[in-house]
């Protein structure tokens, strides 16, 4: 079982303590999205799980915890969001320069191939335009390729909840932002994919990226996985099957292109209450809860020798 810390919220920023102590209890429960009466149960023994996948823009509450993630048993690696927005659209994220400190931290206390470096999203208007991203693109290539193989991009998705605010770009723009990257991620030896697009950049040595991709992790736990497309994805993800851990409206970093806190009275209230102890992010089950196990079992197949050439 693959166990995603989450796309729902941001973990390892503001719910690390009590990840923690979920994985010493052995289990967590999950709030359905759509109905929260229905709470999924998940074991999280180091038997069960097989890779845990981090989302964060922020790994600094983390860092002091890695080595005990690693004692335990537990294999993982980092998806790590750092684009060159300022406080005009990412309003409560630390300083950038100590956001870069702590992408390099984790990949020496980790390893480059166990970051993902995500530049998410491409958002071009008044402000920010074609040019200025590949000229910050350019700048952050050069301080981030010695600690990273790969770098993730997408261009903005006007959700319903923020159509208002931002524009779908038009294909022209995508492909002179693909140019400019490309030249860039090249300069630097630096591997380019984008997340859950249609459009096809092939041309510019851009592929489509699974951000939970059956190889990526099979090459970090040392074993073949069996693996299924998750079907709870958008049709262009190529992501494998995983069970998130998260929680909506949790993460108070306040950027507006936000799909996950839609309400951020809500998303403070939450983070104030939390209890590091309670087995979900957001508190306690009230107790007239359906509670289903959503647990899977162990995907790996067979350990990899170390002399078979199988990636």
């Amino acid at each position: 079982m693959i166990i995603s810390a989450s796309r729902r919220t941001d973990i390892p920023a503001f719910y690390s303590q009590w990840f923690m102590n979920r994985l010493k209890e052995g289990y967590a429960l999950i709030p359905n999205p759509r109905n929260p009466g229905r709470l999924g149960r998940v074991e999280l023994s180091a038997d069960h799980v097989d890779c845990i996948v981090f989302w964060t823009k922020n790994s600094i509450p983390m860092l002091d915890k890695l080595e005990q993630l690693e004692a335990m048993g537990y294999a993982f690696y980092t998806h790590f969001t750092l684009t060159p927005y300022g406080q005009e659209m990412e309003s409560c994220l630390p300083p950038k320069p100590k956001l870069l400190q702590a992408f390099i931290k984790l990949s020496k206390q980790t390893s480059s191939q166990r970051v993902v470096w995500r530049y998410d999203p491409i958002i071009v208007d008044a402000d920010h335009s074609i040019s200025w991203h590949i000229e910050q693109f350019t700048r952050m290539c050069g301080e981030l390729h010695p600690y990273t193989k790969r770098c993730i991009l997408s261009f903005i998705d006007p959700y319903k909840s923020i159509s208002d605010k931002f524009r779908a770009m038009t294909r022209d723009e995508m492909l002179a932002i693909a140019s400019g990257f490309s030249e860039a991620a090249q300069k630097y030896d630096m591997a380019l994919y984008t997340c859950a697009e249609e459009i096809e950049l092939a041309e510019y040595g851009i592929g489509h990226a699974a951000c939970i991709d059956r190889k990526w992790v099979e090459e970090i736990i040392g074993c073949r996985i069996t693996a299924k497309k998750d079907a709870n994805q958008r049709a262009a993800c190529g992501c494998i099957e995983s069970v998130d851990i998260g929680v909506y409206d949790t993460c108070t970093h306040g950027c507006l292109y936000c799909y996950a806190t839609s309400d951020r009275k809500t998303a403070l209230g939450r983070l104030r209450a939390h209890d590091t102890r309670a087995p979900m992010i957001n508190g306690y089950p009230k107790g007239n809860e359906i509670v289903t196990d959503r647990t899977a079992s162990s995907k790996k197949i067979k350990q990899i020798s170390m002399f078979q050439e199988e990636f």
